[in-house]
């Protein structure tokens, strides 16, 4: 008998085959693809020995672009159609990102997507991305003499589903296959583990040019555990060549309104300061502005930390934070790993080792150390390292949930939940004969659905119209190992069901982030007080529909006094409700119950008579 040969789509049928694939790290300054040649992880390099992809592009009249270096040569004579730090405008619109008066680029107006006008018309950051992730596979397929069956490209670990989900697009228009998406201090971990046969717990620190990142890992035999992550998708190195950039403009008392390729000489020089700053106690600045002007001015790395005070003390009040929520002590860490290259600046190095008490690991390229990672995963997923395998168990650094009957949040997924994960929970209808269910997804910290993000909304119909409480809808919560999530809502007893694939327009700001987590920890106790409420109010008013259904139907059991007593508790707990009276509420729903007790009684014994009414004892004992 044949045998056949089984190969994944795309793959190789030969198991002996190399798979080629590599790992992508796109960053905000610069991007860098590695693969594994020989059970040796390298950093691919250009024709003339670089390794490092400045993340810029250009667009020229004709239509054709220009990457890296050459197009980063071009930043202070045509800053309008030279793009830097595109990763910072990935899946925002205009209206969400706070465009700094740095940034030398027209916008267009749209309410969409945001995109720059160049002279290659209105350009995406998508489309920008792509054209960055085109030179690193042309350059990867040149080094290894074939076509790529896929990368794994790494991302912030605060990257919501819009941003996320813009990688992959990007991806996806520069002829890639994503193998996956891989948080950026994940990766570093890999790395460093792998390389280092490191074990423990560790935070990984990931400051780069546009994104910050700090992980806690537990490292154990293979297994690569983050037990917390946060950040700020928004906070880098470009900010603090912001600070200077701003430093500058006030010493030399320039105007704020600057032409286009000024800010971007300014800015230019601004990151060549700082840089110098990491080795040197002073630097100059001289520019010379297109009106001829000339910009002299020196810089001490005194006053740039007193300038940038406020941006390293939010990267460790993030550090503090996922400390705590990874409920881990300082003297519980065994190593610190720095990746991205704002790590260089001895502020950093500092504040860093301020907090924890010790030095950070420096026998790494913090530059390098993410590509490696995801090179080393790219070439599990490829099928290349069947003696050589690991597990990664990533994060959800947000809890997802929905929305329950008075706008309160059922998580259903909480933050810092490993991915993949699928979790499901029951859910039922308010009122009687209920045919159809609104499903409101929402992501956040706080017990009320007006104080997280909304992220989805659906409608389950064809629902059995049976007594309210008697249907059983399961809600399903899915988040794959890119981080994206999906939902599905299914009736158990008829089948029917809905889902969505959570793909929002352009996620989550920044601040609202930080805002989210802040205030769960911070309002907890009015949380708990607020949901307490809320939950009474729904009870109440069900008890109170249903009491209103019973006098509707047998009003003539009850007395006139009993009647009248019972309305008015009705009224007084429905005034209670609308008044938001917790104490109140509570006590008038106890008033409303024992009143309506000798009522319902007397109901059961009606239904029992009427359901014997004309019946012998035989027909009875017959059943």
């Amino acid at each position: 008998m044949a045998l056949l040969q089984i190969a994944e789509p795309g793959m190789s049928a030969d198991p002996h085959q190399h798979r080629l694939a590599v790992g992508i790290d796109l960053g905000t300054t610069n991007s860098l693809v590695a693969t594994v040649k020989n059970s040796e992880t390298v950093v691919l390099a250009d024709h003339e020995g670089r390794k490092l992809l400045p993340s810029v592009v250009r667009f020229l009249p004709d239509g054709s672009t220009a990457v890296g270096y050459e197009a980063r040569r071009a930043v202070s004579e045509d800053a309008q159609n030279t793009i830097v730090s595109v990763k910072r405008f990935m899946g925002r619109s205009s209206a969400e990102l706070k465009l700094n008066a740095s940034l030398p680029y027209v916008f267009a107006e749209n309410e969409g997507m945001l995109r720059v006008k160049t002279v290659a018309g209105d350009k995406s950051p998508v489309e920008i991305s792509s054209e960055i992730l085109k030179e690193l596979k042309a350059r990867a397929e040149e080094s290894l003499g074939g076509e790529l069956v896929g990368a794994v490209i790494t991302v912030p670990a605060y990257f919501d589903d819009a941003q996320r989900q813009a990688t992959k697009d990007a991806a996806r228009l520069a002829g890639l296959n994503v193998l996956r998406l891989l948080n950026e201090p994940t990766a570093a971990a890999l790395a460093y583990g792998l390389d280092e046969g490191a074990e423990g717990l560790y935070v990984i620190y990931d400051l780069g040019g546009g994104t910050f990142d700090v992980s806690v890992l537990r490292l154990t035999k293979g297994v690569f555990e983050v037990l917390a992550t946060g950040g700020d998708s928004a906070l880098g190195g470009d900010d603090f060549d912001h600070r200077i950039f701003c430093w500058a403009v006030s010493e030399a008392n320039l105007s704020e309104i600057l032409a286009p390729d000024d800010k971007s000489r300014l800015m230019v020089a601004a990151r060549a300061v700082k840089e110098a700053l990491s080795t040197a106690e002073e630097a100059a600045m001289n520019v010379t502005l297109s009106s001829g002007q000339t910009i002299t001015l020196t810089l001490t790395r005194a006053k740039f930390k007193e300038l940038t005070s406020r941006l390293v003390q939010k990267t460790i009040d993030t550090l503090d934070f996922v400390m705590r929520d990874a409920k881990l002590d300082r003297q519980d860490i065994q190593g610190l790993v720095l990746v991205g290259g704002s790590t260089r600046m001895p502020v950093i190095r500092e504040a860093v080792k301020s907090y924890l008490g010790f030095d950070p690991l420096d026998n790494i390229n913090p530059d390098e150390v993410v590509a490696v990672g995801a090179a080393k995963q790219a070439n599990l997923l490829a099928g290349n390292s069947a003696g050589d395998d690991w597990l990664l168990l990533d994060v959800t650094p947000l809890s997802l949930g929905l929305e329950t009957m008075g706008g309160l949040v059922e998580k259903i997924i909480p933050r810092n939940t490993p991915i993949p994960v699928a979790m499901a929970q029951d859910f039922t209808t308010f009122k009687d004969g209920q045919t159809a269910m609104a499903i409101h997804v929402v992501q956040g910290e706080r017990e009320i659905v007006d104080a997280c993000r909304s992220l989805a909304r659906f409608e389950l119909r064809g629902l059995p119209a049976l007594v309210a409480g008697a249907a059983r809808i399961r809600v399903t919560f899915s988040v794959d190992a890119d981080g994206l999530l999906s939902v599905s809502a299914r009736e158990t007893q008829t089948g029917v069901e809905a889902h969505v694939t959570v793909k929002p327009s352009y996620g989550l700001t920044d601040e609202e982030i930080m805002r989210m987590l802040k205030e769960g920890t911070g309002n907890a106790q009015q949380d708990m007080h607020e949901r307490a409420l809320r939950e009474e109010e729904v009870e109440s008013r069900r008890l109170i529909e249903s009491t209103v259904g019973a006098l509707a139907t047998d009003a003539d059991l009850l007395t006139d006094q009993e009647q009248n007593n019972i309305r008015d508790l009705i009224s007084r707990l429905l005034a209670a409700v609308e008044s938001h009276e917790l104490e109140a509420i509570k006590s008038l729903e106890k008033e409303l119950t024992q009143a309506t007790e000798s009522f319902a009684e007397r109901r059961m014994d009606r239904a029992i008579a009427q359901a014997l009414s004309g019946k012998s004892v035989e027909d009875i004992e017959g059943k």
